[in-house]
């Protein structure tokens, strides 16, 4: 055994030296720890010889901790107290109870369906802490591959070996326009009648996926897109909007809580498709923490 790890005690010296300096009475101490007093004497013996200091001032009538005594006193109880946590501790974290987790997301699922799953989740299992993260897709498929994030909320592009996933929303898209816009008192818009407005996309690189329906919508309505302006994360895109500069895509489901400046219109006619996922590695099987996720978000 490596020296660091060496010791002149063991476990039940410091058990028994702390029961006789609870009581500072041998006997008592001894029943209560359900030993013979001898034995237990012996014990307190080899700890002080161990450490080579005298832990107890003994004499007929009574017992005294040392100055020594009342130092290890001091040092052992956090170490003891520590220890009898660890069963219950280890019991939970093996059953789902606590635990961390990192959960990385993108903008539209904080905007959709994730709030109504971290509540579920935190009222059956609140001991176990979340660390919440916002990124693109590109960036928690690579996190998912290195273990850096436990499971992420994204959208597909297509089969990712590895990866398990589950569906959590499918929905076309309409377009969200400036409130003054000239055809923003329309209920219903085709792409081709924004032909001259300018968009609000975001970069490619997070999502080819999505941006590449967006191209094809377009291309299917006849349209060049103009592209005002790139941003990330794509929820900024509401407030480009609304400051005018241009309109953008966004499904049914986020569009539900939206500032005065702003009016969603539904798109007939091509119009781009908003998936969006919840991923996790395949193998090896989920730990309690994560399992205990999957449970709410995705149930059986």
């Amino acid at each position: 055994m490596p020296r660091e790890y060496q010791y002149p005690f063991e476990l039940r010296h410091l058990v028994y030296f702390r029961e006789v300096a609870r009581t500072l009475h041998f006997r008592k101490a001894a029943e209560a720890l359900a030993v013979a007093q001898p034995a237990l004497s012996r014990q307190v013996a080899q700890l002080e010889a161990g450490l080579g200091a005298k832990l107890f001032v003994r004499s007929r009538r009574r017992v005294e901790l040392t100055p020594a005594g009342q130092a290890l006193v001091e040092r052992i109880e956090p170490i003891l107290r520590s220890l009898a946590a660890v069963p219950p501790e280890l019991h939970a974290l093996a059953g789902g109870e606590t635990g961390y987790l990192r959960v990385a997301f993108t903008g539209l699922a904080m905007a959709t369906v994730l709030p109504g799953i971290l509540r579920k989740f935190h009222r059956r299992f609140p001991g176990i802490r979340l660390a919440l993260n916002e990124s693109p897709t590109s960036a928690q498929l690579g996190a998912l591959a290195t273990g850096d994030i436990a499971c992420g909320f994204f959208h597909p592009d297509a089969v990712v070996p590895g990866l398990r996933t589950h569906q959590l929303l499918r929905e076309r898209n309409g377009v969200l326009l400036p409130a003054d816009h000239p055809l923003a008192r329309r209920s219903r818009l085709r792409l081709r009648e924004l032909a001259q407005t300018p968009f609000v996309l975001f970069p490619r690189m997070h999502n080819p996926g999505f941006y590449d329906r967006m191209l094809a919508a377009f291309a299917q309505a006849g349209v060049t897109p103009r592209i005002a302006e790139e941003v990330w994360p794509r929820a900024n895109g509401i407030g480009l909007v609304s400051a005018g500069l241009g309109a953008t895509f966004m499904c049914p489901s986020e569009a539900r809580h939206l500032p005065p400046e702003v009016v969603f219109k539904t798109l007939t006619g091509p119009a781009p498709e908003s998936r969006l996922v919840l991923g996790w590695k395949a193998a090896p099987a989920p730990d309690p923490a994560l399992a205990a996720f999957l449970a709410v978000a995705v149930p059986s």
